[in-house]
């Protein structure tokens, strides 16, 4: 298993919005982030409506991220790190991809995990993309729209 792995400077660079659907990324794609840091949390959200996606919920930690992906209909899109209490990203991935109604949801991780052993772990655990913290707008719209055209 091989992993695309992006580490960047965190700045909010501006990416433009028409490019989001020049390369394949809708800007009415509705995305959960899930982080247990509300800077992060706050800088992604930021980032995702610089790239024009506005429809965008949050949750603090794994468990809730499950619950709303579980009792909400049709998200397109998951971001979560890995270090979060209660449910980690990784047991979050496994979940999604244990619950045949998410099962094909992609999923991004986005965390400071950057170790080669942690990157297959979470491929294995059926992450889609992998982004190590820190990152810029252009590297996460890249990402989206990998994960989302496959």
């Amino acid at each position: 298993l091989t992993a695309d792995v992006a580490t960047v400077g965190l700045r909010l660079v501006s990416a433009q919005p028409w490019l989001s659907a020049q390369i394949g990324v809708p800007s009415a794609m509705k995305i959960l982030v899930a982080d247990d840091s509300q800077t992060t949390r706050k800088i992604m959200v930021q980032m995702l409506a610089e790239l024009g996606m506005h429809s965008v919920e949050e949750a603090t930690d794994g468990q809730q991220a499950l619950d709303r992906l579980q009792s909400a209909d049709g998200f397109d899109l998951l971001l979560t790190d890995w270090n979060m209490p209660n449910l980690s990203g990784l047991d979050l991935a496994l979940a999604v991809r244990a619950d045949e109604r998410l099962m094909a949801l992609p999923i991004l991780m986005v965390t400071t995990r950057s170790m080669q052993k942690d990157i297959l772990a979470a491929m294995k655990a059926g992450v889609n993309g992998y982004i190590t913290k820190p990152f810029d707008a252009p590297t996460l719209q890249t990402k989206i729209a990998r994960v989302t055209s496959r």
